[in-house]
This record gives structure tokens, sequence and C-alpha cells, in this order.
């Protein structure tokens, strides 16, 4: 089974950017699609991020034009470039495994512990 393991999280303010790793083990080559989700206190778990193993990306509507998903299987890791953070990104962010690249594809990996973001206005 993939272990999945997230960093890059911090503090940051409105406007500033950070860039968020996940890394799969337990695999030599990971090639499914991937997805990078969030949670923020209260709400539910979204997917904000998809990429599929030859590398096309989509992005919900609120991350569209500001966060960029990337893939690099020779080291096991997806990324997320955010740009332009606002306050209302504020969540605890986690990457998974999707069972495929279609709209509603479940994560089926073990959720990791996740990193934090939170951007101050």
């Amino acid at each position: 089974q993939v272990q999945l393991v997230e960093s890059g999280g911090g503090l940051v303010q409105a406007g500033g950017s950070l860039r968020l790793s996940c890394t799969a083990t337990g695999r030599n080559r990971n090639t499914n699609a991937m997805g990078w989700y969030r949670q923020a206190p209260g709400k539910q778990r979204e997917l904000v991020a998809r990429i599929s193993g030859t590398g096309s990306t989509d992005y919900s509507d609120s991350v569209k034009g500001r966060f960029t998903i990337s893939r690099d299987d020779a080291k096991n890791t997806v990324d997320l470039q955010m740009n332009s953070l606002k306050p209302e990104d504020t969540a605890v962010y986690y990457c998974n495994v999707l069972r495929g690249y279609y709209k509603g594809a479940p994560a089926t990996g073990n959720w990791g512990q996740g990193t934090q973001v939170t951007v101050s206005s």
C-alpha cells in the first residue's frame, strides 16, 4: 500500500505563494492519477487539483489560474504550486492516489497527515 507524505505548508500573507510536495513511498514508480485535496475547519474535504499519469491537469474553479499541479514520477512526487493565495485557501492540504483521471474519481490510498496552509489577510 502506498504511503503519502505531504510537506511544504506554512503561514503566508495574502497574495503570497507556497509550494507543497507529496511523496509517495511503497511502490517503485507511481503512474496513477493523483489529486491534491484540502479541508478547511468545519468543511468537507474537497479536491482542488488532479493530474493524470500522462500529465493532463484539472482544477476546481476556486483555484484555477492560481494553483499548478505537477508530477515527477522518477521521484514519486506530486507538487502543488500555489500563487496569489487568499485567506479562503486556509486549510489542511492532502494528496492521494485517484482511481482514475475522471470527474468524481475517488481517492484510493490511505490519507496522510496533511500539511497546514494558513493565509493571513
